[in-house]
């Protein structure tokens, strides 16, 4: 059998992995890629594979960075079952329409702006709503710890992942071959994993003694301390303290599920104890708004799902699904707080609040989650004093604060304890889902437990040929998409936009005319001798 990694290679989107047997073929994730333009463009090419050719999905989680190229796969001629957990499937249910009303406006906008430019043909979104609609027919909502027979050959179990509502490690048991006696490799693949003692989720959990194991390195080369309720509450506390001393708005870029509504959680939590007043907190995202529904429907199988659904219904907090409700925040002054997608500041509304606020000193915008590379919340935690926004150059006076305190993921350590629960594991250790220094600090951290040689960090589009416990790199397949220096890093792009930031930035400092028509004759000349 075969193992093919066509996502998630040395970078931290795009979940994408390829299981062929004699007899049968099995996706597992299917995922929309982010960070960088040179990456983000992978979501337009063809797939590596043959949609029609696929015989069964299995998807770990609702993420966009796990689920948000199924539509498209449907698309272009997969018909088979999709399988998930009951709650993965309610929450797709939302997500992926949103991400195509997205991909359905940007795609509108982009092509008003290009026929303003003179550039007449139409860019097409990925998909659209009705393709996500039909996709959404194909799910199979499964049960946690029970065995469920996929395709000829291949049947799985998911065990739950602690990682967000719904979210599944996937365990695996493939035979290559169509006899009783035929190999039977065993495989286990550890979706994102959360960290022990997250607000809303349970423990990560999963089997022990599998052939091959594929898992998530997202923050493998970090350690954070232990914390309790109380103390993280206490952080944020600080942090909100100290933006309402400004005056201004409190921007909170989130993932509008479980990110939105642990942070929901809390700063009621604080409100209700005496902790802080009360203030207006708007949860800006009709996804947000739908998903704290699915939450509300699940509360039964969250810890602290209770205090969630207080805090939905608390007389401060404020849903805005409503286009004009959204834009009526802009009309706000004093504090109040604002939680709107996208996590990495890449789409949705909180572009347009960090157009709003971004160049205000009384405005803060407090990161809690993790910032790929090439992103505009990357850039922003790396001190950008100027950036672009849908076109548009924004100075950045307000405070840019982290607080890595909501993370969905496991840490090193909480990683490395996870991968030595699973043991024995006969064959490989595959690391995925990080960028290159996070693997890096994971496989140094569990190569006392794995030996060396058995850690391995697959590149794009990388297969290997499984039986049972061993494994080999699979010999004469077509080349990658992107090359291994390409991915989880800046691109051109990214340089494009802050040189002609800086280009602005000198020719403003210029004391007269004639000094920045001068400057422009030298730009012009060396562009003209690169010609």
């Amino acid at each position: 059998m075969k193992l093919s990694f066509h996502g998630a290679c040395r970078s931290v989107t795009g979940s994408c992995f390829l299981v062929e047997t004699k007899r049968t073929r099995v996706l597992v994730d299917c995922g929309m890629v982010q960070g960088s333009k040179t990456e983000k463009e992978l979501n337009y090419r063809a797939f590596p594979f043959d949609p029609h050719r696929i015989d069964s999905v299995i998807l770990t989680h609702a993420h966009i960075d796990h689920s948000g190229l199924l539509p498209k796969l449907t698309k272009l001629g997969f018909d088979g079952p999709i399988y998930a957990t009951r709650a993965t499937a309610d929450l797709c249910s939302i997500m992926l329409q949103d991400s195509a009303r997205i991909q359905e406006n940007e795609v509108a906008q982009l092509n008003a702006r290009n026929a303003r430019r003179g550039v007449n043909k139409d860019v097409e979104p990925i998909y659209t709503v009705d393709d996500a609609q039909m996709c959404l027919t194909q799910f199979r909502p499964s049960a946690y710890n029970a065995w469920t027979q996929i395709a000829e050959g291949v049947r799985i179990r998911f065990w739950n992942a602690g990682h967000l509502l719904g979210s599944a490690s996937v365990e695996m048991e493939a035979q290559d071959g169509e006899q009783d006696g035929d190999i039977v490799t065993r495989l286990l693949f550890s979706g994102d994993l959360g960290p022990d003692g997250k607000l809303l989720q349970h423990d990560p959990e999963g089997p022990a003694g599998v052939d091959h194991v594929v898992c998530e390195s997202t923050y493998g080369d970090t350690e954070r301390p232990a914390i309790t309720d109380a103390a993280r509450r206490a952080l944020l506390l600080e942090e909100v303290t100290t933006a309402a001393g400004k005056g201004g708005a409190l921007l909170i870029p989130s993932f509008a599920v479980e990110r939105t509504q642990e942070l929901l959680t809390d700063l009621v939590s604080l409100i209700t104890a005496g902790d802080l007043p009360a203030f207006p907190i708007f949860i800006d995202s009709p996804m947000a708004d739908k998903a704290s529904d699915v939450f509300a429907a699940h509360a039964h199988e969250l810890d602290n799902g209770r205090a969630l659904t207080q805090a939905m219904t608390f007389q401060s907090v404020r849903f805005t699904p409503g286009v004009e409700q959204s834009k009526a925040i802009s009309r706000l002054r004093g504090f109040h707080v604002v939680i709107a997608a996208s996590g990495m500041c890449e789409a949705g509304r909180i572009r347009h609040h960090l157009k709003q606020w971004l160049w205000r000193r009384d405005a803060t915008v407090l990161m809690v989650g993790f910032q790929a590379q090439g992103t505009l919340g990357r850039i922003l935690l790396e001190g950008a004093k100027r950036v672009r926004i849908m076109g548009e150059e924004i100075d950045v006076r307000a405070s840019i604060r982290r607080l890595d305190i909501y993370s969905g993921h496991a840490d090193g350590p909480a990683l490395e304890r996870w991968l030595e629960q699973r043991a024995p594991v006969a064959g490989n250790v595959f690391l995925v889902h990080g960028e290159e220094r996070a693997m890096a600090g994971l496989q140094a951290r569990i190569s006392k437990n794995f030996a060396p040689e058995k850690i391995v960090a697959p590149a794009l589009d990388e297969a290997w040929t499984l039986e049972g416990g061993a494994a080999r790199i699979a010999e004469g397949g077509p080349p990658p998409r992107l090359s291994p220096e390409s991915l989880g890093r800046v691109d051109w792009h990214n340089d494009l936009s802050k040189l002609i930031l800086d280009i602005n930035d000198a020719i403003r400092a210029e004391a007269d005319e004639r000094n920045r028509a001068k400057l422009v004759r030298k730009l012009r000349r060396v562009l003209d001798e690169g010609a």
